[in-house]
């Protein structure tokens, strides 16, 4: 989901990253780990993992039969301390085939603030509610049929999570993402040196580059000496309907209202009039945010994008933000899992301390504060692309808010070693057993993928498209027909 759209000031940077320096030891220094023990509540047996050197704890749950029940596949939920009074929510799934040797992924949902629960419940997660079920079913095209899968609610207040929420940029969420990885590798640390992968969406296009930055700065900081921790092994980044640059992607919504190949949304005099609103009042706005880096400037760039674009687009036609095929008054697709994750024997299950909050006001909008949506992380993805690792942006062709002319266009736009022969690509067919399900072009260690028949949460509309370009992403190779 997107939301809306920081960069916090000097103090908030410094003690977040004092944060992250004080981050959970190496999985492999047994000195760091004072206490593995066994709580019994409400009936429910949680395992206790206390760090010595933060004092932070994490608690969760073993196998609490919700969800995946693949014989013999583990999951364990509950919370990890990030910081004081901050309580993080994640659900980690092996993978369904040679746990030991498969890759670590971690999946984060946009918002910014919203749940990654709806990654795991509606996209590529063990289990999905089908037909109106009220009960849960197997996913065969889960993505823990190849990886072991971390999702995780970030930040503070989102999803199961809870505590106070110092978070309200994308800067300022990523270390303590980066502490949670870290307590992680500490309690769990087979999973230490595995291949490791970021998938996100939406608002993903923020997080993604930034989060994988960071990570790659922590590792030189840990080879310096200067950080104590485990290094992450990170192999691929992959994001689906990003929201990475409000400057190419806000025109880039006119062009997809009324170009997209289902239906247009507005006629052609309209939008002549919605990019003469974009040239003269968002982009200047987006201007200066860029020059001055402030964050009123931000905020304000924002709000007049919004009020000039967007909302006149969505005001004229009836039309679902997320899958321009379906009406604004039925959203696709259904949130059964809501009511689901907030049934008490559910909560008692999995180890959840608060109620299931999908989309909450409270983290967007302090991200709404530092006019974090407007800020471009167009350089950071650049910078990421040019380490080598494999990036994956893609988007499914019918969602408006995050389209994938859009995302085209950011793609064209990242500055690399292969720019101009990624520029000059052409599109090709991509297939999936020999039916096409999109088109791709690639560059070196870049994709694009746009996904036919697919709104804003592409999974859930194609599932063995997506599971396969996941699995040929996390393997080193580029997306390829089959």
């Amino acid at each position: 989901m997107r939301w809306f759209r920081g960069v916090a000031t000097t103090a908030l940077l410094a003690a977040v990253a004092q944060t992250a320096v004080a981050a959970p030891a190496a999985a492999s220094s047994n000195s760091h780990l004072d206490k593995r023990y066994i709580e019994e509540r409400d009936g429910i047996s949680y395992n206790v993992f206390e760090h010595r050197d933060t004092g932070s704890k994490m608690s969760f749950v073993k196998n609490s039969g919700v969800c995946e029940t693949t014989p013999g596949v583990n999951q364990y939920s509950g919370y990890f301390e990030v910081g004081k009074n901050m309580s993080m929510w994640f659900w980690f799934f092996e993978a369904r085939s040679k746990p030991a040797e498969a890759p670590l992924v971690t999946w984060f949902n946009g918002g910014p603030g919203c749940s990654s629960m709806i990654g795991l419940f509606q996209e590529h997660g063990p289990c999905q509610f089908y037909k109106n079920q009220t009960e849960p079913s197997l996913n065969p095209y889960s993505w823990n049929n190849y990886a072991n899968m971390l999702y995780v609610d970030q930040p503070i207040g989102t999803g199961f999570s809870y505590g106070s929420d110092p978070v309200n940029s994308t800067v300022t969420a990523a270390p303590y993402v980066w502490n949670l990885l870290q307590a992680f590798y500490a309690n769990f640390p087979e999973y230490a040196c595995r291949d490791f992968g970021i998938f996100t969406e939406s608002y993903g296009g923020h997080y993604g580059p930034e989060f994988a930055s960071y990570i790659q700065e922590q590792n030189v900081a840990i080879d310096a000496g200067t950080v104590t921790g485990e290094k992450l092994n990170l192999k691929a980044v992959g994001i689906n309907n990003g929201w990475f640059d409000s400057t190419i992607q806000e025109r880039a919504g006119i062009e997809f209202a009324v170009g997209n190949s289902y239906r247009p949304l507005i006629n052609e005099s309209t939008a002549a009039a919605l990019y003469d609103a974009f040239e003269t009042k968002c982009k200047p706005a987006l201007d200066k945010c860029i020059k001055t880096g402030g964050d009123a400037a931000c905020a304000d760039a924002d709000s007049v994008c919004i009020t000039e674009i967007d909302n006149p687009i969505e005001a004229i036609t009836d039309f679902d933000v997320y899958d321009v095929r379906q009406p604004s008054k039925d959203p696709f697709p259904p949130a059964t899992y809501v009511k689901y994750l907030r049934r008490p024997e559910v909560m008692q299950k999995i180890g959840a301390k608060v109620q299931y909050e999908e989309c909450p006001n409270g983290p967007s909008e302090g991200f709404g504060k530092t006019g974090d949506d407007a800020r471009s992380f167009l350089d950071t993805l650049s910078e990421v692309v040019r380490t080598g690792i494999q990036v994956l942006l893609w988007a499914g062709d019918a969602d408006y808010i995050c389209n994938w002319m859009g995302g085209l266009h950011v793609a064209d736009a990242v500055a690399y070693a292969n720019t101009t022969q990624f520029n000059a690509a052409a599109m090709e067919p991509y297939e999936v057993a020999g039916v096409a399900k999109g088109t791709v072009k690639t560059a070196g260690n870049l994709s694009f993928l746009r996904v036919f028949e697919a709104g804003h949460e592409v999974p859930y509309y194609q599932p063995e498209a997506s599971l396969q370009v996941f699995m040929q992403v996390m393997q080193g190779n580029v997306p390829s027909s089959t």
